[in-house]
């Protein structure tokens, strides 16, 4: 079974940037879409960047342009690189594979506001 931590979320204001990380118990990335989904309070979860094996990647056009995906074969990790924040990106951020088979870790916190 694959497990999933979320981290590198916190505070910041409007503008800044911040970057997530998500490490994997094994290295499922040769055969998996890997995907970034957030959870803002009283929403339902949305999926906001996804990688592909073969590396394709897409965005959901909310974070498009400023959002960057990226993986790290050798260190079993997703990253997320998210610049220009602004309030409506507040929400816990997790990862999974695309569509979602692994179950969802705690997710980590990211709270834009100044």
């Amino acid at each position: 079974q694959v497990q999933l931590v979320e981290s590198g979320g916190g505070l910041v204001q409007p503008g800044g940037s911040l970057r997530l990380s998500c490490a994997l118990s094994r290295n499922i990335f040769r055969f998996a879409t890997m995907g970034w989904y957030r959870q803002a309070a009283g929403k339902q979860r949305e999926l906001v960047a996804t990688i592909r094996s073969g590396g394709t990647i897409n965005y959901a056009d909310s974070v498009k342009g400023r959002f960057n995906i990226s993986k790290d074969n050798a260190k079993n990790t997703v990253y997320l690189q998210m610049n220009s924040l602004n309030t409506e990106d507040t929400a816990v951020y997790y990862c999974n594979t695309d569509p979602a088979t692994i179950a969802w870790g705690q997710g980590t916190q990211v709270t834009v506001s100044s």
